[in-house]
């Protein structure tokens, strides 16, 4: 049960029928001290903490970089990196939510540092969230310990945020991540690297239209397609593109999802 902002009133107004409820649900300064048992439920502090998200899996018979899944299936996956206007990924959301489609976000640390709360929108979307480092640098081409810490300094801001250091780990600036990547990777607990077999090519702003027609040109079933937050082009190349998959019987779902047997 909801805490209501004005606890007190709540607890005048519904004292008649269901004072012991709201007092267990939320709590008084005089109520009785709660039992071990109940060390759980929210209290004056706040609503006990969400879930934490999944974390990263290890796929049986997958390879440590993954490109793309089953192709005897029809699915695929639309992963997207997690930068730029927020606007515009809540936009890219909505537009696969009113089509039934859920997504995979790779998000930047910086972006979250910004705007923490996109984390938890991704989340309630019924989308997944993971790692693409945490300042979207040319990390194939960074020292070891330098690689490292932008794996981690992600990840830390995702369990900080979510409770799990996300699903998957992309590297940033790279379609394939170097075997010393893979091994931080690895090392920083992530069991896979995702890299895509689609590119959308949307970060070059070519038009909504040119989107299309670079995923659609390209993608089979089992495709996993590289798109970005933070593009007008992308939000608007969503309802025509995911017509399209509808259309091909091509589902949307989350990489988990297009690598689960």
């Amino acid at each position: 049960m909801h805490c209501y902002p004005d606890r007190r009133s709540a607890l005048l107004a519904g004292a008649a029928v269901a004072a012991g409820a709201l007092t267990a649900a939320c709590g008084t300064a005089t109520a009785p001290k709660a039992p071990a048992s109940a060390a759980a439920t929210p209290t004056a502090a706040g609503p006990a903490p969400a879930a934490a998200a999944p974390g990263p899996r290890r796929f049986a018979g997958q390879p440590v970089e993954i490109g793309h899944g089953s192709r005897d299936r029809p699915r695929i996956a639309l992963t997207f990196h997690g930068n730029g206007d927020p606007a515009t990924g809540r936009a890219v959301l909505a537009e696969a939510e009113r089509a039934g489609a859920r997504v995979t976000v790779l998000a930047i640390g910086t972006w979250l540092d910004e705007h923490p709360d996109m984390a938890r929108r991704v989340l309630d979307g019924g989308h997944e969230l993971g790692n693409h480092t945490q300042r979207h640098l040319a990390i194939n081409s960074m020292p070891e310990e330098e690689a490292y810490a932008e794996i981690t300094g992600c990840a830390q801001r995702l369990r900080r945020l979510t409770g799990s250091i996300g699903t998957w780990f992309r590297p940033s600036q790279t379609q394939y991540a170097t075997p010393l990547v893979q091994e931080l990777a690895q090392r920083a607990g992530y069991p896979h690297v995702l890299s895509y077999d689609v590119d959308s090519l949307d970060f070059t702003s070519p038009g909504a239209a040119a989107v299309i027609r670079n995923v659609t040109g390209t993608i089979h079933a089992g495709s996993v397609v590289s798109l970005h937050f933070g593009y007008a082009d992308t939000v608007d190349a969503m309802p025509p593109l995911l017509e399209e998959l509808a259309r091909r019987q091509l589902r949307a779902v989350t990489t988990t999802e297009l690598l689960t047997p």
